[in-house]
This record gives structure tokens, sequence and C-alpha cells, in this order.
């Protein structure tokens, strides 16, 4: 059985939105996009490429699967497990929209059946099940405690604006930290496992 991991990058105000580049998504306005790229260092690739390694299958939401589309099949490089993986492991994309998804190879799931499709995947695996942004699927997947592992790559800027991994009115949850490090240019990389449902009580009593 394989595990479903959510690989994100944020900024210290919790925004994951277009982290690659200002055209990537500037959907409700955003001008900010590419605010990943000031701080993309040695550290930050040597995780990414331990995290890619570590893929059996790739699980995208459908903006996601046509920006990696339109993307890594003109840089391919067998060597390079980032690359090599995401072009020859199997995709799943979730998507209602997707009619003829040419970057393979690929399989669109059924949004009726979307959680019991993913879970029948995820229990095929050896590796892992990973997602890569995918902002409105990764919100689905915690609200639905189906990730089993969350890295965060938390960035030393702040925003103000745009879409945040975790929205108001999602699951009280509790994490425990099971990795942790931090690359040259700040970026503080932490691995979360959940634990349950998050527990309240008054300090000092």
């Amino acid at each position: 059985m394989g595990k479903l991991t959510l690989t994100t990058f944020v900024t210290l105000d919790g925004v994951m939105q277009a982290p690659g580049g200002p055209e990537e998504d500037p959907s409700g306005g955003f001008d900010y996009g590419g605010w990943v790229a000031p701080f993309a260092d040695e550290g930050m690739g040597e995780f990414i490429t331990e995290v890619f390694g570590r893929a059996g299958a790739f699980l995208l939401g459908r903006k996601t699967y046509e920006i990696f589309a339109a993307y890594w099949p003109k840089h391919d490089d067998p060597a390079d497990p980032v690359p090599a993986n995401l072009n020859r492991l199997p995709k799943y994309v979730a998507s209602t929209t997707l009619d003829a998804p040419a970057w393979g190879p690929v399989t669109v799931l059924d949004g009726e059946h979307l959680q019991s499709e993913i879970v029948r995947v995820k229990d095929t695996l050896d590796g892992e099940f990973q997602v890569h942004g995918s902002g409105q699927l990764a919100q689905w997947l915690l609200a639905r405690d189906l990730v089993d592992e969350l890295n965060l790559l938390v960035f030393p800027v702040v925003l103000g604006a745009g879409r945040r991994l975790f929205p108001t009115g999602g699951l009280p949850t509790a994490y425990e930290l099971v990795g942790s490090r931090t690359t040259s240019a700040g970026t503080a990389i932490h691995t979360y496992r959940p634990t349950g449902r998050a527990a309240f009580g008054t300090v000092g009593e």
C-alpha cells in the first residue's frame, strides 16, 4: 500500500497561488506570481529531487496538469527524477472538464467517485501517490483526511493576497513533525503527518 503525499510551496502568510511564474495562475487578479524564484536554491532543489525520487504515481488537478504538460515534456532528462518520473509514471487527473489529455500515461478520475478512486489507486502503489500544487484538489483532500503526509516549503515572503492552502472553515487537525530543514535562502521545509482532530485546553492547567 502506498501513501498519499502533498507537497506545497507557501508564503509566510499561507499563500500557495502561482509560485512558479507571473503567468502561472493570475486568477482573481493575482499579480504576484513567481514569488519562489528569489529563493530557489540548492537546498530546495535537493529536497524536491528526494521527493520525486519516491514517487509511484501522481495525482494532479486539471490546471496543474496542464501547466506541467506544457513544460516537462520539453525538459526531459532520464537521469533527473523530477522530469523522468513526471514524464513516465502514471498520472491521475481529478477533473470534470478535461476531455482529451495528451501527456501520458494519464487517467482522468471520475468526479462522482473521486474519493474511492483515489483510495483504490493509492492501495495499488508501492511508492508515494504524490500531489504537487493543485490548490483546489489539495484543499479537497485535506478536508476529507486523505493526505497521509504533508511537505510544506515555507518561503520567507509575505504577499497579503492570493489563494491560501488552509482556507477558513477547514477541519481542525493536529499534525506531528517528522522532518525539518532550512535552506540557505531561508526556506523552512517541514514534513508533517496528521494525528487526528485538534485538541484544546487552557495553558497552565
